[in-house]
């Protein structure tokens, strides 16, 4: 079944802290999503795109921990590299480590 009228976000659109960490590097990804993403077209082997998970990774998990998940993403996402849909982890605690952060 096919829903009518149910809007399509790009980025994520649930609750997160605003602080100013987050703030800014959501900023940053929006000016790249809006001005600078046209130039490369859409070229991301993933679902969500590259620029939608990191606004997601840094909305959720904060500036630091998302920076990390988006750069091991961006490092995975080259034609050596896997494809197909690849959402940010639902549960990251404290402990973890940045190996555990590069596996898909």
């Amino acid at each position: 079944m096919i829903k009518k009228n149910v809007p399509e976000y790009r980025n994520w659109i649930g609750k997160f802290p605003k602080t100013p960490g987050r703030l800014i590097g959501i900023g940053i990804i929006r000016v790249y999503q809006l001005f600078f993403s046209n130039f490369f077209g859409k070229s991301c082997r993933y679902l969500p795109t590259c620029s939608e998970y990191a606004y997601e990774a840094i909305a959720r998990y904060g500036l630091w921990i998302g920076i990390w998940l988006t750069l091991f993403r961006i490092i995975r996402c080259n034609p050596l590299g896997s494809h197909g849909f690849d959402p940010v982890p639902n549960n990251i605690s404290k402990k973890k480590t940045i190996r555990s952060l590069w596996k898909k």
